[in-house]
């Protein structure tokens, strides 16, 4: 399934989608033929900005609540996971129209689920995929918001000492909700990208901008451990009073994994930009597996090293532990920011696709300053939903909570189980053979660790303790 159905694709989709979608809105950019030039390295930049992003900062708070052995095996195994998954959805892309056996692209995940599992399984998946696209809105501006502030606490420590009055918030210091509007307000202009397809040269940015705070988070872990001149922490972990909250904590941890590496539901965004031949799925699995192996590593020495250096004190994001050198750690936290001005938008035109793409974009028809000529209805939709998500999180700031139940909530149906149905459906894979109970073996043992997970997290978010 590759390069060459998806060439006579671009001309033959439009007869089955507008069957399948009932309405010329769902097809209206197959009207318009788009040009895609994506190559390995651009999935690769897109995945990338995708993944590492503010689930990274949280991963050595995990590791401290796992322990030296449960952690780094937890991020091996969900590493291993979302390779199995991104190849299951990757074939997905390409399909046949049983009538006349034209290639159909799937451009986004809910067409894919639609024309695989029927209108049912897409209003489902729809919900998760909505609550996934704007929670990851909503964290995003919770990291950009707490690394804004470090930099300006930073300073203040620099200029004035260690626990100078003036560095707290609501004594001289600038409280984190001004942080999250500022981000707001810069989200509100990005938002005005088009679409997927224009935002290449903002994700190969944002990819470098990871690269330089991944980078810098390792080797303050590194030299911290040095500095100390002892690994800290323990094979079971922090030590908690409470069995119950040890539990608690444990799968809070499983949800901030799991939130650091799944990209699926925009997956099939990204293989829509790429050029064939080779096939689309066939560069997809590539990138897919490369930045995977890539933020592996990132992770597994961000998460190690921090957890190596704070011990049982480890911060929830990781940057905050460190006071000095504070230019580096300034440097730190604003290539975080930079990263997240287009990891935002990695998240949100996916979500933006699928609204106006059911409802319209409406015309050109204002003159706006710095924007040019929008639509009207565009700027109005895509202005409330981040001032919705800058909202949200100025109302619920707990980072790693937050970054656990929506993890942990959203991983197994947008992930495994979708994803895993539409590979079974695609494939015509007969019941009860060895094939297909492997996959549904694979799937329920992953429903059993995000219900875990999702319990866990959600004891965090609205429990009596919030950290």
């Amino acid at each position: 399934m590759g390069g060459r159905g998806g060439r006579r694709g671009d001309r033959q989709a439009e007869p089955l989608l507008r069957k399948l979608s009932g309405s010329s809105s769902d097809n209206s950019s197959e009207e318009h033929p788009v040009k895609r030039t994506g190559t390995v390295w651009t999935a690769m930049a897109h995945v990338i900005t995708a993944v590492i992003g503010s689930g990274v900062l949280s991963l050595a708070w995990s590791v401290a609540q796992l322990g030296w052995v449960g952690g780094p095996a937890a991020m091996v195994l969900f590493a291993g996971v979302t390779v199995v998954q991104s190849s299951l959805l990757a074939d997905c892309y390409i399909s046949r129209d049983p009538e006349r056996g034209a290639a159909v692209r799937n451009r986004s995940y809910v067409d894919a689920i639609r024309l695989y599992l029927g209108k049912k399984s897409q209003m489902l998946s729809g919900f998760f995929l909505g609550f996934s696209l704007f929670g990851n809105s909503v964290v995003y501006t919770l990291t950009a918001a707490a690394s804004m502030r470090a930099i300006e606490r930073a300073n203040c420590y620099h200029r004035e000492g260690q626990g100078a009055p003036c560095c707290a918030a609501g004594a001289g210091g600038s409280s984190e909700a001004y942080y999250m509007l500022l981000f707001g307000v810069a989200q509100v202009a990005l938002s005005q990208i088009p679409d997927f397809h224009s935002m290449a040269w903002l994700s190969v940015f944002a990819a470098v901008m990871s690269f330089f705070y991944s980078f810098i988070g390792f080797g303050l872990g590194a030299a911290k451990v040095i500095e100390n001149g002892v690994i800290k922490g323990g094979i079971g972990g922090v030590s908690l009073v409470s069995p119950t909250q040890k539990v608690w904590r444990v799968a809070q941890a499983l949800g901030d994994i799991a939130f650091a590496y799944p990209f699926s539901l925009v997956l099939l965004e990204i293989e829509d930009t790429l050029r064939s031949p080779p096939a689309e799925s066939q560069t997809m699995k590539r990138a897919a597996r490369a930045s995977i192996a890539v933020t592996t590593f990132f992770y597994l020495g961000c998460g190690c090293f921090g957890y190596a250096a704070f011990g049982d004190g480890t911060p929830g994001n990781l940057l905050t532990g460190f006071g000095d050198p504070y230019w580096l750690v300034g440097l730190a936290n604003l290539c975080v920011v930079l990263h997240l001005l287009g990891g935002y938008q990695v998240y949100a035109q996916p979500m933006f696709a699928l609204v106006e793409r059911r409802f319209g974009a409406g015309v050109v028809d204002a003159e706006m300053p710095l924007l040019g000529r929008v639509s009207v209805s565009r700027l109005c939709f895509r202005t409330a939903n981040v001032a919705t998500a800058t909202a949200v999180a100025v109302w619920f700031p707990y980072f790693n909570q937050v970054v656990g139940l929506i993890g942990a909530f959203t991983f197994w149906p947008l992930a495994i189980h979708f994803p895993v149905q539409m590979y079974l459906a695609q494939g015509k894979v007969a019941p009860w053979t060895g094939r297909w109970l492997a996959i549904q073996a694979f799937s329920a043992g992953c429903l059993v660790a995000c219900g875990f997970a999702s319990v866990g997290s959600a004891m965090g978010v609205f429990g009596p303790e919030r950290s």
